[in-house]
């Protein structure tokens, strides 16, 4: 007997599994064709997105999207810093405008008596035949000479060629103690003469002349050390009163006020400790105002000199003035009586 029910089990069977296979392989390349699609699509669109950025960055001059930024470069780095260190050594120099270096330079600035500031020199040009009557010359009349070594110069100069001398211009000449002592007594009983003591500041020591012009001092007193020079700045900052007033550059202070007193001055020093208020002094004579730094005040030393320590009355919480500020309240106190 044949038997039909394997056959057609298995015929169903096999029929029944290749149109299930069929089913699965349509459904799986129906899905990845989709998914094919969906990449290129979401891949178009986001193409889309970033061309449309590229062009609103090429327009506005941004192509951080279209091309990928380079690295940082080392020599981009030593370059930039060649180029700043070049801007520094280029804004220091500027700062040189005043200032002579080279043997001849020198020598033929010195001849000519301009007015000189300060002086850096090595030992031995100080002590050369040709340097050396000229600069202790300089030196007594209150010209700051400082002896210091090759390399030093060589860093005042930014590496200039400077032979072992340099100087500094001033903005004006000085006169020495005597002269101001008869100049202030010309067509005047009471004149006034400031002397600063430690005020190294340039910025102050120009706001000071412009006051002391403004309110009729009759000049100036300035020690060789411890003290501004009268440097560019200091003529800028005082607007042109430099011009109209005569500075005496001395080579100790405390023996020039010796020799103030001797001819007929009273000393008087502004200080935050001192006995009297400046209102409270009275005295018709000759005058000597000696203003002091902010930090340190007026030296023990000078300070026994003063014949008188007037202080500023203050009322606020505030315990010092700036010496600038200080020097133009008392000579308005002391010129207005």
């Amino acid at each position: 007997m044949k038997n039909y029910s394997n056959k057609n089990f298995s015929g169903k069977n096999t029929r029944k599994f290749k149109k299930n296979s069929d089913e699965k392989n349509y459904y799986s390349e129906n899905l990845n064709s989709s998914k094919k699609n969906d990449r290129f699509s979401s891949n178009s669109f986001k193409n889309k997105n970033v061309n449309k950025i590229n062009e609103i960055d090429k327009k506005k001059g941004n192509f951080s999207y279209s091309k990928r930024s380079k690295p940082t470069n080392k020599t981009n780095l030593d370059l930039s810093k060649k180029t700043f260190d070049i801007y520094q050594d280029h804004s220091n120099k500027k700062n040189l405008d005043d200032w002579v270096w080279g043997k001849h330079s020198v020598y033929e600035a010195l001849i000519s008596q301009r007015p000189i500031n300060r002086i850096w020199c090595t030992t031995e040009i100080f002590s050369s035949e040709k340097f050396y009557i000229l600069l202790k010359d300089l030196k007594s009349k209150g010209v700051l000479i400082e002896e210091v070594s090759w390399n030093r110069i060589s860093q005042l100069t930014y590496g200039s060629s400077h032979q072992g001398v340099a100087l500094q211009l001033a903005c004006s000449k000085t006169i020495s103690l005597e002269e101001l002592i008869s100049i202030s007594k010309i067509n005047s009983t009471n004149p006034i003469i400031l002397a600063l003591d430690g005020i190294t500041d340039p910025h102050n020591v120009g706001a000071i002349v412009r006051s002391a012009e403004a309110f009729g001092c009759k000049g100036i007193i300035i020690p060789q050390r411890r003290s501004a020079g009268l440097t560019g700045t200091v003529a800028k900052v005082a607007a042109g009163a430099l011009e109209h007033l005569p500075v005496s550059r001395v080579v100790n202070l405390n023996r020039s006020l010796e020799e103030l007193k001797a001819n007929g001055f009273i000393v008087i020093g502004l200080s935050g400790d001192g006995q009297l208020p400046i209102s409270k002094f009275n005295e018709k004579t000759p005058l000597v105002v000696v203003v002091g730094s902010e930090d340190k005040g007026i030296s023990l030393l000078t300070q026994k000199k003063c014949d008188f320590i007037l202080r500023i009355p203050l009322k606020g919480k505030t315990s010092s003035l700036n010496a600038s500020v200080a020097a133009a309240i008392s000579l308005f106190y002391l010129t207005s009586k």
